[in-house]
């Protein structure tokens, strides 16, 4: 009588093609992200995102309605955590204010202008106003929550004494208008007039903390 032993290959095959299948969406959001940096969302096609993917385009469709849906896969993957991240962190910090934005503009020009999430702002600047829905979808996934956060250090600092009750403090979305620009910078004249992405960062710091925070009088 002989005994049968088990095809291990196959066993050992099996969790690597499951571990394969859930790393697939994944891939092919980082992947469309590449071409929309590329080509922007109007010329993006998902012929291409599925051969730099490295899947068949049949593939796309098991996990993604259309290109639409894969826009928002990438900011569901990207602007949503980044989000998280923020309200987490401004709810535990403990600090003064000036502590709290700047580690806060570090993590913005991070993940926004040095990020992934730069491509989604791009094409938002750039085509949005062809495509309302991807402008409507980026604002109420991360803009809309982005200003909640903002707010709530804003009326933070003002209650702690730190943050002057003025223009500035009445809409708080301005102060990543730096942030912003340096994006702009990067698309536009970089290549002309190039800035370091630190350079920016400290500019932006200090020119949002000079204009927002209570100055203690000189004696």
């Amino acid at each position: 009588m002989t005994t049968e032993k088990p095809d291990i290959g196959a066993t050992a095959k099996a969790p690597r093609r499951k571990r394969r299948k859930e790393a697939r969406p994944g891939e092919i959001i980082a992947a469309g992200l590449l071409e929309f940096a590329d080509k922007g969302y109007a010329a993006t096609r998902l012929d291409d995102v599925a051969k730099r993917a490295g899947v068949a385009k049949g593939t796309i469709y098991r996990y993604f309605d259309d290109k639409q849906a894969l826009f928002l896969a990438a900011v569901q993957s990207h602007a949503v955590p980044t989000v998280g991240l923020l309200e987490k962190f401004v709810t535990e910090f403990d600090g003064t204010t000036r502590e709290l934005l700047n580690q806060l503009f570090r993590i913005v020009h991070a993940k926004l202008v040095q990020g992934d999430l730069q491509i989604l702002m791009r094409i938002i600047i750039t085509e949005g106003r062809h495509f309302p829905e991807l402008t409507e979808l980026y604002y109420k996934e991360g803009v809309s929550k982005g200003q909640a956060i903002l707010a709530k250090i804003i009326k933070r600092g003002i209650e702690r004494g730190e943050i002057r009750d003025d223009a500035a403090a009445a809409l708080p979305i301005i102060i990543l208008a730096p942030a912003i620009m340096a994006i702009i910078w990067k698309m536009t004249f970089n290549h002309l007039h190039p800035v370091d992405p630190d350079t920016f960062f400290a500019a932006h710091v200090d020119l949002v903390l000079n204009g927002l925070l209570v100055h203690e009088p000189k004696v």
